[in-house]
């Protein structure tokens, strides 16, 4: 396993990691989760991801349960969640924010879910324009200064917002965000690549991202349709059965195939491979609903050397428009 540090700090991170988006609850219980992280922390992941969204917080109950039962001590993996869609329903101040009692709360709720005494990373989940990014700076300023967190990052901000949290955060002399989380796969490249580019150059600013698969997309396994068992046939996700099933962007896919078979690994493994060569990336959250994928997302470490830039840039011009 490889690990980076995480953008400018001095924590180190595995390039690949186990998010629990879509698949803790509904599609993993307890014991499946289990197996799951236990194959990925076997295979050198200490990078785990969640959020209070997810599964309305039973993906945090399950993986706080989770890793009570691995007994794995605290100090060997980093665990990070992330605040902002909000717990109750159309509550004033408890629902699409980032304010300063929506975040004080928030963090109690999903450590005590996590059953833990903190978390190495806490992202806000989205950025609130209805909240002065100045109140949210100090407030993750403060739960940093509490313990409850010890970084803080974004997912999903622009440039200009992550700019603005890092100057007003220095101006004051308080935690600044050190990393972004945001998708990140061969079909989605414009934010990381482009519009990062400046602060990537000035501020070292990490990301930990997600989707690299493009929801499977990548995987190859819509060329034939909607398979049951894939993320798109879930209740809830009908949203995305247009996209996978667009002739086009099957076709585009498609090219990667016999890249792939040259290689001698798979349409997932040649796409997460893809990911890790950008250095501005700390790490490519991986998921799961099954053992056996966990064990094939992470030979992915055995694809990423044959990955050369002819290779990238080969992969590059068989998908592009």
């Amino acid at each position: 396993m490889e690990y980076r540090r995480l953008g400018s700090t001095g924590l180190k991170v595995s390039v690949l990691s186990f998010g629990s988006w879509v698949t803790f609850d509904t599609q993993l219980d307890d014991s499946l989760a289990i197996e799951c992280l236990a194959a990925a922390g076997e295979a050198g992941c200490n990078f785990f991801d969640n959020a209070e969204a997810y599964a309305a917080g039973e993906s945090e109950a399950i993986m706080g349960r989770a890793f009570q039962e691995l007994g794995w001590p605290r100090w060997s993996y980093a665990l990070t969640t992330k605040l902002f869609w909000g717990m109750h329903g159309d509550v004033p101040n408890m629902r699409l924010t980032l304010n300063r009692k929506y975040l004080m709360q928030g963090i109690e709720a999903s450590l005590e879910r996590l059953q833990t005494d903190f978390v190495d990373v806490l992202y806000c989940h989205r950025s609130d324009p209805e909240t002065p990014i100045e109140e949210t700076v100090w407030a993750m300023h403060d739960i940093v200064t509490s313990g409850k967190a010890l970084y803080w990052g974004t997912s999903e901000w622009s440039a200009e917002e992550i700019r603005a949290a890092i100057e007003i955060a220095e101006r004051h002399h308080l935690h600044k965000p050190v990393t972004e989380q945001s998708q990140y796969n061969l079909l989605e490249r414009t934010k990381v690549e482009d519009e990062y580019s400046r602060i990537n150059a000035d501020y070292s600013y990490g990301n930990t991202t997600w989707s690299p698969l493009a929801s499977g997309l990548l995987t190859g396994k819509y060329r034939d349709g909607v398979p049951d068992d894939s993320r798109a046939a879930l209740d809830g996700y009908e949203w995305l059965i247009e996209r996978m099933t667009s002739a086009e962007l099957v076709a585009r896919v498609e090219k990667l195939r016999p890249i792939a078979d040259r290689l001698g690994c798979t349409m997932a493994q040649l796409a997460l491979a893809w990911c890790t060569k950008n250095p501005n990336v700390s790490t490519v959250m991986t998921g799961a609903s099954r053992v056996d994928q966990v064990v094939q997302n992470f030979e992915t470490l055995d694809v990423i050397d044959a990955l050369t830039d002819e290779v990238k840039e080969e992969m590059e011009a068989a998908i592009a428009i």
